[in-house]
């Protein structure tokens, strides 16, 4: 399946190197089983989303490990793909962007010509690929403009989508600047984290050198750890303290303050790998 990362320290700009690439189970490692993309996306110095995604993996991407090594941020989504739906492109590559948010996801939602449906042409402008999990960004994306509220308007998407539509797993990342959600749904694939209090490590505290934007510049340590959630597909390390998000489990993650809840009910069309077709099993292992 593909492969989920996220890290916030809900304030200090911070690299990702050490999970990203040194970890034993970095970005970087996990791509080899992981070819069709790799995406990197965090937030710059006036908080706008912005990202670096290729249809190569991440191991063979000499932009990402750059990326990877110089950029600094308080909040970042990264994703290698295994492709289910959608043609190996640099705009099926995650993470998407829409409205100043980042967004990425593994997992097989069905139905998609019903979710398209569910679009205005406006949210439809918003994308520019044609996978599953962009179409459920639209719509969780309009569902938040019409709520208001980006919780609020990522469970009513997820519950409509639950509720009507064909779902085998709905993995999800969703970041703002400073702000995390992370859903494992239902359970076929696991989703883990990281708590600061338990040595979730966001590697030492960057400086910029010469006032420039991350991503174009060198830069120097701080000297010092900062604490920071770390949300991933899989344990990326040995620490012990890493969390199996119980299934239906909503994290949300605001500076560094973490509430769960469950306010989903099983898909009413749950999927088994029998269900799936040859490329979607494959590409959930």
């Amino acid at each position: 399946m593909c492969r989920l990362f996220a890290m916030t320290t809900g304030g200090p700009r911070i690299g990702a190197t050490f999970w990203l690439l040194d970890a034993p189970q970095s970005l970087h490692e996990q791509s080899r089983k992981q070819p069709d993309g790799t995406g990197l996306g965090w937030f710059s110095l006036g908080d706008e989303p912005v990202r670096d995604r290729a249809p190569i993996a991440a191991f063979e991407n000499a932009d990402f490990a750059s990326m990877a090594q110089h950029v600094v941020s308080h909040t970042f989504v990264s994703h290698v793909r295994y492709a289910s739906t959608g043609s190996v492109s640099v705009h099926n590559a995650h993470p998407f962007d829409m409205n100043d948010r980042l967004f990425a996801h593994n997992g097989v939602v069905q139905g998609l010509d019903v979710l398209n449906s569910w679009l205005t042409d406006v949210d439809r402008a918003l994308m520019e690929g044609q996978t599953d999990s962009e179409l459920v960004f639209a719509y969780i994306t309009a569902e938040i403009r019409r709520h208001g509220d980006t919780t609020a308007g990522l469970v009513a998407a997820i519950r409509r989508i639950a509720a009507e539509l064909p779902v085998y797993a709905l993995n999800i990342v969703l970041a703002e600047s400073g702000k995390l959600w992370a859903l494992r749904y239902p359970d076929p694939n696991e989703l883990w984290v990281l708590a600061p209090e338990l040595g979730g490590d966001g590697g030492e505290v960057l400086h910029l050198e010469g006032g420039h934007e991350p991503g174009s510049l060198d830069l120097a340590a701080g000297g010092r750890r900062t604490p920071a959630y770390v949300i991933a597909s899989e344990r990326m390390d040995d620490n012990p303290d890493w969390r199996l998000m119980e299934p239906g489990e909503l994290l949300v993650v605001d500076g560094l303050t973490a509430t769960s809840s469950f306010p989903f009910d099983p898909p009413a069309h749950q999927l088994t790998t029998e269900d799936l077709s040859a490329k979607e099993a494959t590409s959930q292992v």
